[in-house]
């Protein structure tokens, strides 16, 4: 079903479906001349053009092909748009250096970490620039880590007190299973202009304890991690569900091992840590690719 945006005051406003899209004419709100586009058209467009689209009738509109349009100088692709191409991450090197000291500071008192952690995520979620979603931001809520940061903090004080090994074990799975949640949480919480994405991760449990615990063996090899790492990441993208384009990590277990090393080297000196963390972040964002789906 096609999604629909307007223009209204110089701002794009939507990605709508197209029932509601249309109750949005029929309100008035999207007039003859107000400027609309949809996935597959060769730009912006007067409503009123559009065949079918404000004579209600029963017929689609007919949506020429072409390229994105532009608006306000930036091309714009659409939400759900087929386009392709590489992620990228753009951050001031000061803007990171005091944001990242505020983080490491405020962990320290325990009681900040989940508001602390939802202010740095959402801030580094708006650098990171995705082709054909304009504007990407992160939209969750710390309330919803309270209950699982405190409770694992509670947990790991008992099974410390308790002496009993076998606990640790325990603790290390409850440990993964968080990320788990974590990572469906921060995904399900992406949105672009303002807008959710609906995006889903469908990955199992138990394939994701299954990956950690291969990769935790892997360290026994010294260098075998980067590529279960690798592997790993290719994992997570193709059980992300909710769009239209595949997404793909194109980066080696060779690549990650190298930069990983020339990171570990480079950050002993303190000094140079901001410019590898973009440097690394860059590297991982250039490697992941938004393709199109493969016909099934």
């Amino acid at each position: 079903m096609a999604s629909w945006f307007y223009a209204a005051e110089g701002k794009q406003q939507g990605p709508y479906p197209d029932g509601q899209f249309r109750d949005l004419i029929a309100q008035g709100v999207v007039r003859g001349d107000t400027l609309v586009w949809s996935e597959g058209m060769a730009g912006w467009q007067k409503a009123a053009e559009i065949p079918g689209l404000i004579s209600g009738g029963g017929a689609p509109p007919i949506i020429p092909a072409g390229g994105p349009p532009m608006m306000g100088g930036g091309a714009y692709t659409g939400a759900g748009s087929a386009a392709g191409g590489s992620l990228s991450v753009d951050f001031g090197i000061l803007d990171f250096t005091w944001r990242t000291l505020v983080m490491l500071i405020l962990s320290v008192l325990v009681i900040p970490v989940p508001w602390v952690f939802v202010w740095y995520t959402k801030w580094i979620v708006s650098c990171v620039k995705v082709p054909g979603r304009p504007n990407l931001s992160f939209t969750g809520n710390a309330m919803t880590m309270v209950p699982w940061f405190f409770g694992f903090i509670v947990l790991a004080v008992v099974v410390g007190y308790s002496g009993v090994q076998v606990l640790n074990l325990a603790l290390f799975i409850v440990e993964i299973v968080l990320y788990w949640m974590l990572i469906k949480w921060m995904i399900a919480n992406l949105a672009s202009n303002g807008q959710p994405l609906g995006l889903s991760f469908n990955g199992s449990i138990v394939g994701y304890i299954g990956w950690n615990l291969l990769f935790a063996v892997s360290m026994i090899t010294i260098i075998g991690w980067a590529w279960v790492a690798a592997a790993q990441l290719r994992w997570i993208y193709r059980n992300i569900e909710g769009t239209r384009r595949e997404i793909i990590f194109r980066g080696t277990g060779l690549g990650i091992l190298w930069r990983g090393i020339v990171a570990a080297i480079l950050c002993s000196f303190l000094i140079p840590i901001p410019w590898v963390y973009r440097w690394i972040m860059n590297w991982f964002a250039s490697q992941t690719e938004l393709a199109p789906r493969r016909a099934m």
